[in-house]
């Protein structure tokens, strides 16, 4: 009888622990990291959306075909073109064909209607440009400045002496017959280095056949930078394709700063009426691109990392 209670016992304690142990495993809470079915389907759909919009992304802009841009050498040796011009296309899906001479020239083509859109620096002739009806309308794009560079040895001594005095430069060159290269192209320099010469009260150095000192090249600014170093003269300059082409030069900045020295360059869309050949869409989309503030920005960038100051000013209101 002992013995049938103790067996008794035994059997209610081990059924206690079988309740306990299904309880427990009853009552064990669900793995928190198991995604409901609604939070699935919302997971889901973001994917998707941000498949869609990297694919819209990624999708490029239709080709478009060419245009063609008449410009300055000074947008071209700067190495401006080359770092912004990809950005056009990629945006806007149209090539670009540079033909990079001075401002005179590159308003000759316009008048020819030999280029879609201009980007040059002299203000007065691109506003007559626009005025005699083959320019649709100029805006400001961006500046820099016309510096005076020479021999490191200074032997006309202009930055001891005359510092941004640019006219007193000019004069005192002529003075001393010192060796001076001109662009002598009509481009904007050139017209620039005119006006100068004209308000330091004398005339164009270059109509004269008995100033030797004066040599009138009638080349871009990279190949007048590069015949003024191995002549040991002085030129004119833009500052932004001296910089570009200084560790290839023998010559120093002796003059700078002169209000008078100031270089803006504008752009103007080629009117439709010159030519049935102009692609009118295509010259106005790079207006509308370069005036841009993204664009602007770009300018603004290029050269600061290599050269520590912006090659360009943007401008565009």
């Amino acid at each position: 009888m002992k013995m049938k209670k103790v067996l008794i016992a035994m059997l209610l304690v081990l059924a206690m622990l079988a309740t306990a142990c299904g309880g427990e495993e009853a009552t064990e809470a669900p793995a928190t990291d198991a995604p409901t079915e609604e939070a699935t389907e919302a997971v889901d759909t973001t994917e998707e959306a941000a498949d869609t919009t990297e694919e819209a992304q990624e999708e490029p802009v239709e080709a478009k075909g060419e245009i063609i841009l008449s410009t300055t050498t000074s947008t071209e040796d700067s190495g401006l073109l080359d770092a912004i011009l990809p950005d056009f296309t990629d945006k806007t899906g149209y090539t670009v064909k540079v033909v990079a001479v001075g401002t005179g020239a590159a308003l000759q083509n316009g008048r020819d209607g030999n280029a879609d859109v201009l980007l040059v620096h002299a203000k007065a002739s691109e506003e007559e440009f626009v005025e005699e009806g083959y320019g649709v309308e100029r805006f400001d794009v961006m500046y820099n400045d016309f510096v005076i560079v020479g021999p490191e040895a200074d032997p006309a001594g202009l930055k001891a002496d005359y510092g941004a005095d640019v006219k007193g430069a000019l004069q005192h060159i002529a003075e001393e017959k010192a060796a001076f290269v001109s662009r002598g192209d009509d481009s904007g320099t050139h017209k620039k280095e005119l006006q100068l010469w004209e308000a330091a009260e004398m005339t164009d150095p270059g109509e004269d056949a008995a100033n030797e000192w004066y040599t009138s090249a009638g080349k871009g600014m990279g190949d007048v930078l590069t015949m003024a170093s191995e002549m040991e003269a002085y030129t004119m300059t833009d500052r932004a394709t001296y910089l570009a082409m200084k560790d290839d030069l023998d010559l120093v900045i002796v003059v700078e700063g002169a209000e008078d020295l100031f270089n803006q360059y504008g752009v103007i869309a080629v009117d439709a009426s010159v030519s049935d050949g102009i692609n009118t869409e295509g010259g106005q989309a790079f207006v509308d691109w370069i005036l841009a503030p993204e664009t602007q920005e770009l300018i603004k960038g290029y050269g600061v990392e290599e050269y520590g100051e912006p090659l360009f000013v943007p401008n565009a209101q």
